[in-house]
């Protein structure tokens, strides 16, 4: 899978950027081939209760872009609570695709 990585109000660390490729190719297999990229644009945002690191990934596949928005006090923990959003919502149009 195509993923472009952007950071804003800063410069993310090879390792960082490792750690999405790792953590954006193993949706390859909930995915199959329809996914035809992704965007995943890291930010640092006023310090908050959540915490001040925001991750948003746009996974775009047939019949609608998922959009997923985390906030964490790590890009690492933001990174995979929206791996499991994006698990969750690629089984429900998995599912109301297939119908």
């Amino acid at each position: 899978m195509n993923v472009q990585i952007q950071s804003v109000r800063f410069d993310a660390g090879q390792t960082l950027l490792d750690f999405i490729q790792k953590k954006m190719d193993r949706l390859d297999r909930f995915v199959d081939e329809r996914a035809s990229g992704a965007e995943v644009v890291l930010r640092l945002d006023a310090d908050s209760e959540k915490g001040n690191k925001v991750v948003v990934i746009s996974l775009r596949v047939p019949g609608g872009d998922i959009r997923v928005e985390e906030r964490a006090f790590t890009f690492e923990e933001a990174i995979d609570n929206s791996m499991d959003v994006i698990k969750r919502q690629l089984e429900k149009a998995k599912a109301k695709f297939e119908k």
